[in-house]
């Protein structure tokens, strides 16, 4: 008979895929009281399933909602039918911070607490240890539920959606970043020169260090008329070799934009 934690924080987790499975299942083996509810996922062993949003938060301390940006409202609406006061709602969703905004003024209208979290890198191999920024009203309660059981937590000063404004950020160097190499790797295998590009590519970001950024921006603004052009050229090669240059003519517009004269 499959046995579950009594003692601990009473944490719900809705959303039980990839990431919310992983870190619920985590919760539960550090010693948490774990419900979860996912219509389309088991919960892992160790964690109550349960049949709705609002049955599995029904008496918990601590919400985490990990489905996605298009149902963190409907899950927030459906679950307050089953939490109390006292209850606190965070959520783990990657949305904008327009919308984590409007879900703490739900939340605060119901008379629950919000924390608006933000996970900084992929959840599978860390689960619950994966690095995580929290703001919003309640943030530092969130972190003192979740530290305890093995949560790596730093806490930011400020509003709800304060959180999910630093990890977009960060995501449109990183996936911007990603996006490129994946685009540049493309058209040199079309060139028949794959190999040699992965090389440069991963040279050029083990030699990258805390100049590479300032040598980055400020070499952009001095020569972007030039660049302006180069890559344009590339985007005309993409299109030779038979591969969207999605990002070089994005890189292209954002260098006219630099070498535009101020109004």
């Amino acid at each position: 008979m499959e046995t579950v934690a009594t003692e601990g924080p009473r944490i719900a987790v809705l959303g039980l895929g990839e990431a919310g499975g992983a870190i619920a299942a985590d919760l539960a083996a550090a010693g948490a009281h774990v419900r979860g509810h996912d219509p389309k996922v088991p919960a892992p062993p160790g964690v109550v399933d349960t049949g709705g949003d609002a049955e599995a938060a029904l008496g918990c301390d601590l919400v985490l909602s990990v489905n996605s940006a298009s149902d963190a409202v409907d899950a927030l609406r459906a679950g307050l039918a089953g939490t109390s006061p006292g209850c606190l709602w965070a959520d783990l969703n990657t949305a904008a911070p327009a919308l984590k905004r409007r879900l703490g003024e739900i939340a605060a209208d119901a008379g629950i607490g919000f924390a608006d979290v933000s996970l900084m890198a992929t959840v599978p191999g860390r689960g619950l240890r994966t690095p995580m920024l929290v703001s919003g009203p309640d943030a530092e309660r969130c972190a003192t539920l979740l530290r305890p059981l093995g949560a790596r937590i730093e806490v930011l000063d400020g509003p709800a959606g304060l959180a999910a404004e630093r990890k977009l950020l960060r995501s449109v160097f990183y996936k911007g970043l990603a996006a490129a190499v994946v685009e540049a790797l493309d058209a040199a295998r079309a060139a028949g020169c794959e190999d040699w590009l992965r090389e440069v590519v991963a040279e050029e970001l083990t030699r990258a260090d805390a100049s590479t950024v300032d040598r980055m921006v400020d070499g952009s603004r001095r020569h972007a008329v030039r660049r302006t052009v180069e890559m344009q050229a590339a985007a005309d090669m993409l299109d030779d070799l038979g591969v969207p240059p999605l990002v070089a003519t994005a890189g292209r517009d954002v260098l006219r934009r630099l070498s535009a004269p101020p109004k």
